[in-house]
């Protein structure tokens, strides 16, 4: 399922003493079964297009297609329930919305709020939670009884039990120690990997995007800026400086190496890249001799 946005303005407020224009003009598709980084630093409209993309909000201007559902302005609020199962939000901190006084009753709520029976509800509960990574025996268990990262997994488990098409990441490993952080996104990975689920990630950490996502947009001040795989968008570090976006860490180390003489063909972007670079660097410094 595609999401396509065509000229897509948004303001909030609009025609009162507070309007304020969030959006400016927005062209970009997120291709079905991609892993597409939405990046640019605070106030540049990120959150703003999230709320698009499961039409939280309509555009002031413009239209959003989710699938084959298109959003106007003009469109009615009442319809667009079933657009919210295909696409599922975990926002920053989603533990937060914990309330149900066991895990599997909180993970099975969306899907019963959707019609799905309480024997299907608790068999996708089982399922989710066992997807993010946690065994059974936590189904019965408190929610709030369990740590911040074991939290955060049910309310994720959660938006899966809705079984959605699109994933859709704010920040989702704010807060989380690095071990944390890096389960966190491997687990995401899998997800797009063996599920096929397309995922939309916002994030400030540039080693994620490099990591991980196969499209990159660039958002200032509510306007696309830049836009292409990791490895166009990166390439330049001066431009990335310029718009405070941060540099990954072996793309920085790179040019570190440059600094003192070494040359790249291709900024590496990883520690993968880097070391296969490095290595083979080495192995034509020994043929030389």
């Amino acid at each position: 399922m595609d999401i396509r946005f065509e000229q897509v303005d948004f303001t909030y407020q609009p025609n009162t003493p507070f309007e304020q224009r969030a959006l400016f003009d927005l062209n970009l598709t997120i291709e079905d079964g991609s892993y597409t980084a939405i990046v640019g630093h605070t106030g540049s409209g990120k959150s703003t297009l999230l709320q698009h993309l499961n039409a939280l909000v309509k555009p002031t201007k413009g239209s959003v297609t989710i699938g084959d559902r298109t959003i106007v302005p003009e469109t009615n609020n009442k319809n667009l329930k079933p657009i919210r199962k295909k696409v599922g939000i975990v926002f920053q901190f989603p533990e937060a919305q914990l309330f149900e006084e066991t895990v599997a009753k909180d993970i099975a709520f969306g899907p019963k709020n959707f019609g799905v029976t309480g024997e299907d509800a608790q068999r996708l509960a089982a399922e989710m939670l066992d997807l993010v990574g946690l065994d059974a025996t936590y189904l019965e268990r408190s929610p709030f009884e369990l740590s911040g990262g074991q939290m955060r997994r049910v309310a994720i488990a959660g938006v899966l039990a809705m079984e959605p098409e699109v994933l859709v990441l704010d920040e989702p490993t704010a807060g989380l120690d690095p071990q944390g952080r890096k389960e966190m996104m491997e687990m995401f990975q899998q997800l797009h990997e063996k599920r096929g689920m397309t995922i939309v990630l916002v994030t400030h950490l540039m080693d994620d995007v490099a990591n991980y996502a196969d499209h990159v947009i660039v958002l200032e001040k509510g306007k696309i800026v830049k836009s292409g795989t990791p490895q166009d968008v990166f390439q330049n570090i001066d431009w990335l400086k310029e718009k405070q976006l941060g540099v990954p860490t072996a793309a920085s180390f790179a040019e570190k190496l440059m600094e003192k003489g070494m040359t790249f063909d291709i900024l590496p972007l990883t520690a993968d890249a880097l070391a296969d670079k490095l290595l083979k660097g080495l192995e034509m410094a020994g043929e030389d001799q």
